[in-house]
């Protein structure tokens, strides 16, 4: 294949088919999507398991990668979910009469066709096909080599719900792997409408970088959680062994442990002792090395200045000691990716300035940063987290894959 033209081109065409469909037909074939999903487990599982062969068990992507029995049945219900949710298209926003007799509507409309480049993740060929045909958009999907085997087994699952209605296979497409095609898919500003990207860093640098399609980040999560010298030593030595271990390879997971002085002594060997047993590395500032050394921590190093704002992806994170909230907060502010940031704190009046000063898509009081998802904040599923402030912010779901667009009656006015 010399380039991917006819591709995007079919997904063009694959709108006017999409548009026109009501929302109980949508969700009829959301709700095939999901019973062939749970029909066709066993071929998944199968084909999930070539692409988990070929990644070595120490890579951290493949906990990412890996689509089980259970896995598979949340895949459905999340479908299921998505398909009872409101249509987001033909909404209206505003409705007005001009002086002049011309009548003016504001409403929701689809977005058209949706490019998503991914990584290792094959959830999200099913979540980003679901809110697509939800609210009414083509997608166009470009996942990564390593997911390869089973993002062609989900697509051609899909396809087959779409087929079952007579309806276009084009409304959900997958690009082949060959890196060369990407640059064709950020380039075809004729053909798609905007390009999300998901995953690393450099992806999404890249993405921004080589675009000519309207891009909307769904950015990498530095995130860290705040234990300001009032806070609650238990509940905070919990909350950080959740957000760092409950699942370690996720963008909302913790990154950076900030904690004051004052508690330090006393914090340190609490967090250790829970994390210790996850065989957590972390890598510790100055102040809390010693402390951790003293209470001989297995797993330590001594942190360098890029373990901080570093997205760890695994059982590793770093360990910043304070002298108070001002420190904390300027630290925030240098390494944040602006995701998911959390303070842990018994002062209402602190509680309130870091939630107010700290600039990120979700901030927390006494909790943990883990709850950053689409479907915990009852969005269905989502695709992805958005660090940009135009368009989306947060977790980036059905509402917001829509656009506006204006609709005037007349009857003969000129101007």
């Amino acid at each position: 294949m010399e380039n991917i033209n006819h591709i995007l081109k079919s997904a063009s065409l694959a709108t006017t088919a999409i548009s026109s469909l009501t929302a109980d037909v949508k969700q009829q074939v959301l709700e095939k999507l999901a019973q062939e999903l749970e029909f066709h487990l066993d071929e998944i599982i199968v084909e999930n398991k070539k692409d988990l062969d070929k990644m070595p068990d120490t890579d951290p992507k493949k906990d990412r990668l890996l689509l089980n029995e259970e896995r598979i049945q949340a895949l459905a219900q999340s479908v299921r979910e998505v398909a009872v949710l409101k249509d987001p298209t033909n909404q209206i926003l505003v409705e007005k009469t001009l002086s002049n007799g011309l009548f003016l509507q504001k409403k929701t409309v689809a977005l058209g066709v949706v490019g998503v480049i991914y990584e290792a993740r094959p959830n999200v060929t099913v979540d980003v096909a679901a809110l697509c045909i939800r609210s009414g958009n083509v997608c166009v999907l470009r996942g990564g080599s390593d997911a390869d085997a089973t993002n062609q087994c989900l697509v051609n699952i899909i396809q087959n719900a779409l087929k079952y209605f007579d309806l276009n296979p084009a409304i959900v497409q997958l690009l082949p792997v060959d890196r060369k095609f990407v640059e064709e898919l950020l380039s075809a500003d004729k053909y798609i409408d905007i390009i999300i990207p998901r995953g690393s860093q450099s992806l999404i640098d890249f993405v921004r970088k080589n675009a000519k399609v309207p891009v909307i980040e769904t950015g990498a999560g530095v995130c860290h959680t705040y234990v300001e010298s009032s806070g609650n030593l238990e509940k905070a030595a919990k909350i950080i062994c959740n957000a760092k271990v409950s699942r370690p390879s996720v963008c909302n997971a913790l990154d950076t442990v900030i904690m004051d002085e004052a508690i330090s002594l006393d914090l340190i060997p609490q967090m250790a002792n829970l994390l210790k047993d996850y065989e957590v590395e972390i890598f510790a500032d100055e102040k809390a090395y010693p402390i951790l050394k003293e209470i001989n921590y297995p797993f330590l190093n001594k942190a360098e200045t890029e373990d901080f704002g570093r997205e760890f992806l695994s059982l590793k994170c770093s360990v910043k000691v304070v002298t108070g909230i001002d420190e904390a907060l300027a630290h925030i502010k240098q390494f944040s990716s602006k995701h998911s940031e959390a303070i842990i704190c018994e002062d209402a009046e602190k509680i309130e300035r870091f939630l107010n000063q700290v600039d990120a898509a979700a901030v927390y009081a006494n909790a943990s940063t883990r709850f950053t998802d689409g479907g915990v904040f009852g969005l269905g599923a989502e695709i992805g987290i958005s660090t940009q402030k135009l368009h989306a912010r947060g977790p980036f779901a059905l509402e917001k894959l829509v656009t506006e667009k204006w609709v005037v009656w007349g009857n003969g006015q000129v101007r």
